[in-house]
């Protein structure tokens, strides 16, 4: 039965160590496990913290990244419209160009036309009229051989001048 009930001297030696031990423990153990338990906890709190803090600014990144991306599709349709009116602008007026200078080439091509035309009339008056001088002129010297019939015809002219001075 010894072992289940021990010795009073026994307990009383049991008792005082235990109470060392527990004193020890009480006085540089307990403190230094719990400080570092505190230690560990406030370490696990600012990793929890700054994990936390991390998450926020990587949301923040992504949402800000999203932001510059929508504005970058903004800002590229922008600029593809704006190419798309300049280049609208441009063959706009590259073609009000080429009618103006198609409508003054014409112009000239006309006006050129015209002038050959004009020119060309004129030499054939001056031909007919030529051959006309020529052919009366031929005419003139076999009627009008003698002096009387050229005296005569000479003064038939007068008249007509002097009547057609009249009439205007």
């Amino acid at each position: 039965m010894d072992l289940l009930i021990p010795s009073t001297g026994l307990l009383f030696w049991m008792c005082i160590t235990f109470f060392a031990v527990l004193f020890i423990l009480w006085k540089w153990g307990f403190p230094a496990i719990t400080g570092m338990v505190r230690d560990r906890k406030a370490f696990i709190d600012e990793s929890l913290q700054k994990a936390h803090e991390a998450n926020e600014k990587l949301a923040n990144i992504q949402q800000e990244g999203e932001t510059i991306l929508q504005e970058a599709r903004g800002e590229q349709a922008r600029i593809l419209k704006e190419a798309a009116e300049t280049r609208e602008a441009i063959v706009g007026k590259a073609q009000e160009k080429a009618k103006a200078e198609g409508a003054r080439l014409i112009s000239e091509a006309k006006a050129e036309a015209d002038s050959e035309r004009k020119n060309a009339i004129s030499d054939i008056k001056e031909q007919v009229a030529t051959l006309s001088v020529q052919i009366a002129e031929k005419v003139l010297r076999q009627k009008l051989s003698t002096d009387k019939a050229q005296m005569d015809f000479i003064a038939r002219l007068l008249d007509e001048v002097a009547v057609d001075n009249k009439k205007k």
